[in-house]
């Protein structure tokens, strides 16, 4: 069992006070809801798996019966689960619930590589994953582990197409859930154990292995939910992938309190959204900003409208107020949704100010939730000036696994966790995000934030989705150049650009240098923008041109 948790004593006294946190576990909310919504859909995915509350426990208990009683799983044991947009993932998740284990779910394209170093982090007792899926044999690819991660692992397949291999050691699901008996006993989990393991998405290093327990996602799904004016009529549309906060959290477990229900899009493109919200009556969806960039630029070009489409929160990127003017103009309400895996989410903007914050903001905190801007020695600054964003409160992660130092860099002995964001906060709580810490160019020994340069750049005639990074300069240290992907046949030059900048009034110092055309720009699967990639491609461009003369 886990037990190494970073929680602050008065904190915690504070938080269940209050009511924040309780003594009932995810496992006993589900129990509740599984009961009360039993013959209501819960999820549904775009292969044709459709499955009802009831479906979803019945089909949990019996393989929570074979982790218990074949897979040796004993309460606070990890089980690893890398499965795609799925039905499956809700029975998995519900099992492990059922058993007091920690769920573990991990991103469908790791490797073998990747496979090892997980497993070596959180010692896994049960790995589940798909036979095959799209070019990966996962069968085959477990194989090539070495032992010593390996040995005191079971493997479950999800033997969806393809049946595990005639001499495999390996258990199939479908043959656990036609044998095995339901399990008819309670979980032994408390609320105050860690509930879940998600990874962080970060784009440099190793993926950090962010702990949860059953109060921290608890809370901070009912304080979600709690401003949507969700009802069990709503269904969301998930593209998110299942391993991190927003597919997972927001998706699945945010549906469950309210007793919604969920449709998961395998493999995203914007023509099969927009077919797949009309015919089930999505009313509503949180993603990263490509996917619902790639909806709004379909139904312009198409016409075609998502019809029950009434919001989507958008997190990972800021979103340009030039976006939320087009959203509305197609029928549906886009609103930035502020948070990380560690601190998730913490703030938000209210449905009701939606058009009239316009983008300019990111949010204010949900109520329980603390949020202050700090400088460099983590002392508050004033209204209005730029700093640290730093939050607290009952939603808040308990540390990395096996990973002190870096807990105690990002979350320190108050509660707070730092999350390397700069923003300001006006007088009314509000806080704009301007970019990260890591983010920031120096320009002639000036900061300069190349998310806000992203943000005055949308709208320009010709330009698409678009990222901006540093480029290397002799004189000034770094210039500012911006990556554009091109919209329709105009190819917009950098005095294009200007001229644009300037009768927006946007500062000089914030326009960019260069312009560089590119088909994509690189993402993470959760949206955030991979400009390290952009980087070595500007660098591959300035050496051709440099050999060039």
């Amino acid at each position: 069992m886990i037990t190494d948790l970073k929680i602050n004593a008065e904190a915690k006294k504070r938080y269940y006070r209050l009511g924040y946190w309780g003594t009932k576990t995810l496992c006993d909310v589900w129990d509740e809801q599984s009961a009360r919504f039993a013959n209501r859909t819960y999820v549904k995915d775009d292969l044709g798996g459709n499955l009802t509350y009831g479906q979803v426990d019945r089909l949990a208990s019996r393989l929570a019966t074979w982790l218990k009683t074949e897979a040796g799983v004993q309460n606070g044991d990890v089980v690893t689960f890398q499965v795609p947009k799925w039905v499956e993932f809700c029975i998995i998740y519900v099992a492990c619930l059922k058993v007091g284990a920690v769920m573990h779910p991990i991103a469908t394209n790791f490797n073998a590589d990747d496979l090892n170093y997980a497993f070596g982090l959180v010692k896994p007792r049960v790995y589940i994953c798909p036979t095959k899926y799209k070019a990966v044999d996962y069968e085959a690819q477990f194989r090539e582990l070495g032992c010593d991660v390996t040995r005191d692992m079971t493997v479950l397949l999800i033997d969806q197409h393809d049946a595990p291999r005639d001499d495999s050691t390996c258990a199939a699901l479908t043959d656990v859930l036609a044998r095995c008996a339901p399990l008819d006993e309670p979980s032994p989990s408390s609320s105050d154990e860690v509930a879940c393991i998600l990874s962080t998405s970060g784009t440099t290093g190793r993926p950090k292995a962010v702990l949860l327990t059953h109060n921290n996602i608890l809370f901070s799904e009912r304080a979600y939910v709690s401003v949507l004016d969700m009802t069990p009529d709503d269904v969301c549309w998930m593209p998110s992938p299942l391993n991190h906060a927003t597919g997972f959290f927001h998706g699945l477990i945010a549906t469950m309190l309210v007793g919604a229900s969920t449709v998961l899009e395998l493999k995203f493109s914007a023509e099969d959204a927009i077919d797949l919200i009309n015919r089930e009556g999505c009313t509503w969806s949180h993603g990263a900003t490509p996917f619902v960039h790639d909806i709004v630029a379909y139904m312009e070009k198409t016409g075609k409208r998502a019809e029950t489409l009434r919001f989507y929160l958008c997190g990972g990127a800021p979103v340009p107020s030039i976006m939320v003017d087009r959203a509305y103009a197609l029928g549906f309400l886009l609103c930035e949704s502020y948070g990380s895996t560690e601190s998730c989410p913490h703030i938000y903007v209210p449905l009701d100010k939606c058009l009239h914050w316009d983008g300019n903001w990111s949010g204010i905190a949900y109520k329980g939730i603390e949020v202050r801007v700090v400088d460099e020695k983590h002392n508050p600054v004033p209204l209005g000036e730029q700093g640290e964003e730093c939050s607290r409160g009952p939603h808040q992660f308990v540390g990395y696994l096996n990973d002190p130092e870096n807990t105690a860099k990002a979350l320190d002995d108050e509660g707070w966790f730092y999350s390397g964001d700069l923003c300001v906060m006006d007088e009314e709580g509000r806080i704009r995000i301007t970019g990260r810490k890591k983010e920031i160019l120096i320009r002639g020994g000036e900061n300069i934030s190349v998310s806000e340069v992203d943000a005055n750049v949308s709208g320009c005639p010709g330009i698409g989705n678009h990222a901006t990074i540093g480029m290397p300069d002799q004189r000034l240290g770094e210039r500012i150049c911006t990556f554009v992907v091109p919209k329709g046949d105009a190819r917009p030059t950098v005095p294009d650009v200007q001229d644009y900048l300037r009768a927006k009034g946007v500062p000089k110092r914030l326009w960019p240098e260069r312009i560089e055309y590119i088909d994509a720009i690189p993402y993470t699967k959760t949206g955030k923008i991979r400009r390290f990639v952009l980087q070595q491609e500007l660098e591959r461009r300035m050496k051709a041109e440099q050999e060039e003369g």
